[in-house]
Order: C-alpha cells, then structure tokens, then sequence
C-alpha cells in the first residue's frame, strides 16, 4: 500500500511539472496578455491586455528577464512600441504588474519575438537606353514577372527603313534574359503611347488598361463608357480584378466578368498611384496619393477598402506622387520628400531634397525609391542608401519595380528611354 501511494504521489507530480508554463494563473481573476502585432528589423508592436486590473495602473515589461520599461496603462488594451533591437534576433518579452502594498504579482505569457534580417545593399546595375535620334523618348512604366521577363511601357520613337523619323511609337520593351525587345502594339490599328502596365503573373498583363497579354496573345477591349476620356496614370490588381486611377479623381474597378464600375473618390484631383493588398480580413485594402503639381487641390492619401473610400490621416501640405505597403500597419509614400506611417504615426524620413516619383518594395525591410535626376535609394530594414553612382542631371525615374533579387527603373535620359535594371549580389 505504501509504495503504491508513493508511485501515486510521483506520477502527481511529473504530470504537474508537465503541465507547468510560464503564465501565471490568475488572482482574483486578475490578468494580463501579450500579443505580438507586427516586427520589423529593429522595432516589435506588442499589445498588452489586462483583465480585472483596477486601471490607470502601472505595468513593467521585462525583456528577457530584465526591465525594459514601466508603463502607465490607461486602457484594456495599449499598443505598446519597442525599439532598439537588433535585426535577425529573438527576445522575450513579459509584463507584470504589483499592487502597491500588497504582495501578489500579476505576470502574463512569455511572448517570444524574432525580428526581421537585413536585406544587402549590394548591387550591380546596368543600364540600357532606347531612341533619342527621332523624338522625345521615355517609358513611363515598368513591371517584372521575373528575372528573364520584364516589361516596360512607354513611347520610343526610331528611324523608319529610310532613316526618317517614323512618328508611330514603339510602346512596348521586352526583357528576355538576354536582350531587350521593342514592340509596337496596337489598338485600333494604331500604335498608342502606353502610359502604364500591371502583371499579376505571366498570363495575365494589363496594359492601360485597353490591352491585356493572356500568356500567347494581345487582346484588345472595348473602352468602356465608365473609362470614357479618361487618363489612366496606372493599374493594380490580383486574381479577383483590377482597379485603375487617372486624372480628376477617376477610379475605378474592372471585375473577372469584365464588368467596370466606377468609385466615387469625393476628389477631382489627379490620382498618381494605387497599390493593393489583401489584409488579414481577406479584403482588398488600397492606397492612392492625390495631389498635383501643376493644377490645386487635395494632397491626401486615399484608402479604400472593399471598394468603400476612407482616407488616411495625412496633414503635411507636400504632393506625393506613389505610395507602398506589405501590411495595413505600413505605409510608404513620396513625392516631395519621403515619408512612413506606422501604425497610425508619420515620419519624414531623412532623404536627399530631390522630386521623388516611386515606391515599391519586397517587404519592409527591401524597399526602393526612384526620383529625379537618376535618384535610387534602398532601405534594407536599419538604414537608407543612396547609389550615386546612378545620379544624372539628365536622368529621370519615373516608375521602379522590384521582384526577389532584382528591381528595374524606367523614365527618361534626355531625349532617350531609360531603363536600369540592378541584380543583388
């Protein structure tokens, strides 16, 4: 009977060791909980919930074991930001709270976060240009499908068989791996200046959007009455459709039926950019700058959710011609200047004084911008680099595009298309 109450006392206790964790159970139903909300390479978004605590009070987070900061709570649930870490490194995190004059002690869970990596830098760039000897030349757009198919859009003007200047436009250079290959596609029986282009993969190119590539042929649409004397300035989209924006506030959205229908923007300024994703809803989040330099109006930053149009807290009298983001958390845009939203807060970010045209990015910590005067810069998660070796007074950048390892520039050099394509190392 003894030894067997002794088994029975031993299983009791490996089964309580096995069930043991790091949180505490609660006092008095008192809690709190730790929630990651997003990380980047040397900053974490922690929310802190409590239960039952008797609020305002004070709450200390420990960061790996040792206090990082004491924190006064005013609310359920506060959005707590730490930065100062380091990229590519796992810390744990935990908050506890102590009755003054009492002895119990409130702990949450152990939330483990790993930031980010860096991205490299390193880069070799070559560039290639188009025309220059018959007419004013640029590409206007550029898109990546991958590393040995890339598109860019624009106007390039050559000389003709007889060495004239042929007035019809080539639209269209192609990348295939080796070299690049100009096209003059047509609508209507003309060639058109092509102003902007979106691939949702290799079967499925939107170009301005009259022309769409279906992986073996060109098909020319309708302009339909909603897109009627309209300038398109450019597209995004996915599986589910795509969306245009252009001149005066236009946007609108094109389903896989091929039904258009216009977005009430409750703007008539132009609409320079539109990026997209799919948040964690499952719903289709837009961003669009407007502003313009040449007529008044808005400088705002649309955002437009499941077709419904918000607009993101923006109160800085700057034009911003392209925004960018991998999550609703983030926001890039620029313009004049560069500037990041994070969860709701804007910063400048420290940038050379040069017009800014583009955005675009892999994630948060890979991310280009293109401007004036051949300016590139890339963020790879902890700082900002400029290529100078990209800088030309006579060169501008009017769109960037980046996919995996490589990223592409399209605008104009003079009186010649540009295109510079950069390969990490």
């Amino acid at each position: 009977m003894m030894k067997k109450l002794m088994i029975l006392t031993i299983m009791i206790f490996i089964l309580s060791l096995l069930s043991c964790n790091t949180t505490e159970p609660p006092i008095n139903g008192k809690e709190i909980t730790l929630k990651l909300e997003d990380v980047s390479c040397t900053e974490a978004w922690i929310t802190l919930t409590t239960t039952n605590l008797q609020l305002p009070t004070i709450v200390t987070l420990l960061q790996d074991g040792k206090a990082r900061k004491t924190i006064d709570v005013e609310t359920k649930d506060s959005l707590l930001y730490i930065d100062s870490l380091l990229p590519n490194n796992t810390y744990t995190f935990q908050s506890t709270y102590q009755q003054i004059n009492r002895s119990e002690i409130v702990s949450s869970n152990e939330l483990s976060v790993t930031t980010m990596d860096t991205t490299s830098h390193n880069f070799t760039f070559e560039t290639y240009t188009f025309g220059g000897q018959a007419g004013s030349c640029a590409l206007y757009d550029v898109a990546i499908i991958d590393k040995n198919n890339i598109w860019a859009v624009g106007e390039i003007y050559l000389l003709d068989s007889l060495g004239q200047p042929d007035p019809q436009p080539y639209n269209l250079a192609v990348w295939d791996g080796k070299n690049w290959k100009l096209q003059k596609l047509t609508y209507k029986g003309f060639p058109p200046v092509i102003h902007t282009l979106f691939a949702i993969n290799e079967q499925d190119v939107w170009l301005d959007p009259w022309l769409h590539w279906d992986g073996e042929n060109f098909q020319e649409f309708p302009i339909d009455p909603v897109l009627m004397g309209v300038k398109v300035n450019k597209i995004w989209g996915n599986e589910d459709g795509i969306y245009v924006v252009g001149d005066n506030g236009f946007i609108a959205h094109r389903s896989t039926s091929g039904v258009w229908s216009k977005i009430e923007s409750r703007t008539t300024t132009i609409i320079n950019d539109i990026w997209g994703i799919i948040n964690n809803q499952d719903k289709t989040v837009l961003y669009c700058p407007v502003s313009s330099f040449f007529v008044p109006g808005d400088k705002k930053i649309l955002k437009i959710t499941d077709d419904k149009v918000d607009s993101v807290s923006w109160n800085r009298d700057v034009r911003l011609y392209s925004g960018w983001t991998s999550d609703e958390n983030f926001l890039y845009v620029c313009g004049e200047g560069a500037y990041v939203n994070k969860f709701g807060n804007w910063n400048q970010i420290n940038l050379p004084a040069v017009g800014m045209n583009s955005v675009r990015g892999n994630d948060i910590n890979d991310i280009f911008i293109s401007g004036d005067f051949g300016f590139v810069t890339h963020f790879n998660g902890t700082g900002w680099i400029t290529y100078n070796d990209l800088l030309q007074i006579d060169t501008d950048y009017y769109s960037v595009a980046v996919k995996d390892a490589i990223v592409v520039f399209a605008g104009r050099k003079y009186g010649s298309g540009i295109i510079t394509v950069g390969r990490r190392n």
